[in-house]
């Protein structure tokens, strides 16, 4: 069906033909979770069904000796875009979960010695700049924040938060307003610009790595990230991140959504080009349509198999994580800490191109027990030691992670004492190590966490659609499709699944209406007010 936005400009908007009355999710992680509470909102009968026991996916929940883990994201950032799939069933994300703002939302600690406190509020950042690398290097911060704002602006509903069927879909003003913005040059150059201070270019810009793009080759317009994590604002769920997918699992169920946890889809029974019902074990469960958000291998295996693209898919870098449970802290820890080596450049080559482990790391420490001291046992701390490293295309293979993860890990400690966290080794009591194979034996490609990476072959109209042409009635949802990694991205993927169902209105203005669309989701609102 054909819409058209407010430039004049006609776009095509594509959704699932035929019946979509009751729609069948697999995943309850949050792409899924927010997909299914949009498919709630409009109406649909929604089954959720997961093969772990909680909800969460990537944002999931390990429990030992005492200590309550996040064992995946440990930033949330734009709360208002993790209200709306609340908000589309009459719910709300503050109602079910503390949000508590970090101040600082992080503390850069560089080679030098030196540290800067990052402020989102722009007053206390210029200052803390100013004290850090003198008043011209706040004025140009200031400069920055504005610029952040305005490629915000101009990126999120039209490129975003947006369904694209082709290239055409690009074509609207705010594609000129990027161009003009510079959202087509290079991140670093156009950060560099702003800023002299290289240890401060590194604070907005090191975000480009979440999208797997050295700074140096990214497009200026991934500053959005930055935007992000340094102007909108960092938050910490009391209870952990993981209070986000309990909540949403929550306002699901009471949306009247039938959760099915522990149960691993093993097939998609299919009847000419559209999906009939899903298996899980010994379980048949009809549907009208179907929402995968297992990671994209996965995914267009229970298809049939994946489309085909001129070049293959690339990913991004992967990560060591350490989870230690120890009995002490370190007051120069903030919740969340970058420790950056002196390297800069060749670390990304190492990360991206060489697949070497970094030889001077940069590391992400989160001290989740800073804000709230319920997730360990009294008097315990948790701390939580992220590494980027080479994902599996590139760099070891997940084999050999057997023998090279302990060495590893004593390796990161050493660089951490080393960093003035003296003692952390013999402070440990609890551990848990994950690596590249443990994401592989998740079922993540290329063992990295963070799915496809955002090269400009892989962004917006090009990175893989959530619509597929082996199943006219089956939507993608998560990292790997539109629009990208990261919390915020993955709850709008589940927004634009739903969407593609629903034909709920788009940001261009013009509304595109699938042939099941009828009274029975307006009802279903009506009900709910």
């Amino acid at each position: 069906m054909r819409a058209y936005g407010r430039s004049g400009v006609r776009a095509v908007t594509r959704t699932v033909p035929g019946r979509t009355d009751h729609v069948v999710v697999v995943g309850a992680g949050l792409a899924g979770l927010s997909a299914a509470l949009h498919l709630l909102g409009a109406g649909r009968r929604v089954t959720v069904v997961e093969r772990d026991e909680l909800p969460g996916g990537r944002a999931g929940r390990m429990e030992i000796d005492g200590y309550r883990i996040d064992t995946g994201p440990t930033v949330l950032t734009m709360p208002d875009l993790a209200d709306e799939p609340f908000a589309a069933v009459g719910d709300s994300l503050r109602e079910r979960v503390e949000l508590v703002p970090l101040h600082p939302a992080y503390r850069a600690r560089f080679a030098d010695g030196s540290s800067l406190d990052v402020h989102t509020g722009a007053e206390a950042m210029a200052a803390e700049v100013e004290r850090f690398a003198g008043a011209r290097e706040a004025a140009g911060y200031l400069r920055m924040r504005d610029w952040l704002e305005r490629l915000y602006r101009a990126q999120m509903r039209r490129f975003i938060d947006a369904n694209f069927d082709s290239p055409l879909g690009l074509l609207h003003p705010d594609l000129a307003r990027l161009a003009a913005l510079g959202g087509f040059g290079r991140l670093d150059a156009r950060i560099g610009g702003f800023l002299h201070d290289e240890r401060l270019r590194r604070v907005f810009s090191f975000q480009a790595l979440y999208a797997g793009v050295p700074p140096a080759r990214a497009l200026a317009a991934y500053a959005v990230i930055a935007y992000m994590d340094t102007v909108a604002g960092v938050y910490f769920p009391r209870g952990g991140m993981h209070a986000l997918p309990r909540a949403m699992a929550d306002a699901a169920a009471d949306a009247g959504a039938d959760l099915r946890f522990g149960r691993e889809v093993t097939r998609l029974e299919r009847s000419g080009g559209r999906v009939t019902a899903v298996v899980a074990g010994d379980e048949r469960i009809p549907c009208d349509a179907v929402v995968l958000t297992p990671d994209l291998p996965v995914a267009y295996r229970m298809l049939g198999g994946a489309p085909r693209r001129p070049v293959r898919l690339k990913h991004s870098p992967s990560a060591v994580v350490l989870h230690l449970g120890t009995d002490r802290t370190w007051p120069e820890l903030a919740h969340h800490t970058l420790s950056f080596g002196a390297a800069w450049r060749g670390t990304f080559d190492e990360l991206t191109r060489a697949g070497r482990l970094m030889s001077d790391p940069s590391l992400l420490i989160t001290r989740p027990t800073a804000t709230d001291p319920s997730l360990a046992p009294p008097g315990r701390h948790l701390h939580y030691v992220l590494a980027p490293c080479p994902n599996t295309d590139i760099g070891p293979g997940a084999a050999e992670w057997a023998d090279l993860a302990p060495r590893y890990r004593d390796s990161v400690l050493r660089t951490l004492e080393e960093r003035g966290l003296t003692g952390l080794a013999s402070a440990i009591e609890t551990e848990c190590v994950v690596t590249p194979a443990d994401w592989a034996a998740q079922g993540h490609a290329a063992g990295t966490p963070f799915a496809t990476a955002h090269t400009f072959a892989q962004t917006g109209p090009f990175r893989p659609r959530n619509l597929v042409r082996s199943a006219e009635n089956a939507v993608l949802a998560g990292c790997g499709t539109t629009p990208g990694v990261g919390v915020p991205t993955v709850l709008l993927s589940g927004k634009l699944a739903a969407r593609r169902i629903t034909g709920a209105r788009g940001p261009s203005g013009g509304a595109s209406l699938s042939s099941s669309a009828s009274s029975s989701a307006q009802e279903a609102l009506h009900d709910r007010a």
